[in-house]
């Protein structure tokens, strides 16, 4: 099992359990490592005392399981306005709003977009952009985030679709 999926099992029933949804796992190089966890509450906000009280509960976990070797550094945030779309439901959930996605170039060779949030068709990201529509595929998705602008600081926070805790972490 793939080191930041180990983690993410072996954290997830902690952060449901605290009425959160685990965002993303990612495992940044550095001296030392820093492994950061993003998580949000169900309605889709997220505040620093939930941080530090998940901070302390994985802590806890990661120091009994110590699946990572080494030194390394824990980092408990929220996703942030700007947030990471990871999960194939994100690009549902912030249906509307302006993203920027990379890919790894399977869409015509292209691997920078920029536009409008459509929707999903099974495993394909839709996209509106200045130049047209594109459709993304999901599994070539490497880095997604919102873009932050006037529309996304004046939208309200978006709850947790129910079915993003079982869906893979992707970009």
């Amino acid at each position: 099992m793939e080191l930041l999926a180990k983690i993410a099992s072996l954290i997830e029933p902690t952060v449901a359990d605290m009425g959160l949804s685990l965002v993303r796992v990612r495992l940044i190089s550095g001296q030392p490592q820093t492994l950061q966890i993003m998580a949000e509450r169900l309605d889709g906000t997220m505040n620093i005392d939930d941080c530090t009280e998940l901070s302390r509960a994985l802590s806890a976990i990661l120091d009994v399981e110590d699946p990572i070797a080494g030194e390394y550094n824990l980092e408990v945030s929220s996703p942030g306005i700007d947030r990471p779309l990871v999960r194939l439901s994100d690009f549902v959930r912030f249906q509307g709003l302006e993203a920027k996605i990379e890919t790894d170039g399977r869409d015509d060779g292209r691997k920078r977009f920029r536009g409008r949030l459509k929707g999903v068709e099974e495993r394909i990201v839709l996209l509106e952009g200045e130049d047209g529509p594109h459709r993304l595929s999901y599994d070539g998705i490497t880095t997604a985030k919102l873009v932050l602008n006037d529309e996304l600081i004046n939208e309200p926070p978006r709850p947790v679709l129910a079915a993003a805790g079982q869906e893979e972490q992707g970009a």
